[in-house]
């Protein structure tokens, strides 16, 4: 069964979220996890893909857009995963991924801004009246 993990972010800024995103995706690639990042549209997508390039100066993160390459290691979309894809994924989408249960973890991350913390409220009540297994993180963002 799927277990999630909820990164509660002491921030509004959405920038943060992505970058928080970027770091998980780099510890579980840096441990051999797959990792699939469900965005909320293809501009999401790129943003991600974009920062994903420069967010660690000293390591590189192999890393694709879903329709550009979906073996890389680390594949951001806003579909359907690709099917190699099944160790950790990070929804950054407002709605519950269709096929989250085909993964081992899952993450969400969530940011103290109500367009993006209410929705995240009702995936978490879905995902706790289904029996998934969770846990609650608080990171606390400096500044």
């Amino acid at each position: 069964m799927t277990r999630i993990d909820f990164y509660l972010l002491t921030s509004a800024n959405p920038e943060l979220r992505l970058d928080y995103a970027c770091r998980l995706a780099h510890k579980a690639w840096s441990k051999g996890h797959r990792v699939y990042i469900n965005c909320n549209d293809e501009a999401q997508a790129e943003t991600l893909d974009r920062l994903l390039w420069s967010f660690r100066a000293d390591t590189f993160l192999p890393h694709a857009l879903a329709s550009d390459d979906a073996q890389q290691a680390v594949v951001c979309g806003c579909g359907e995963p690709p099917a190699a894809h099944n160790d950790l994924l990070i929804n950054l989408a407002d709605t519950t991924a269709d096929s989250f249960s085909r993964f081992s973890r899952m993450a969400e991350i969530v940011i103290e801004h109500d367009p993006v913390r209410l929705p995240a409220r009702e995936r978490f009540r879905f995902y706790r009246e289904r029996g998934y297994p969770h846990q609650t993180h608080q990171i606390r963002i400096a500044g």
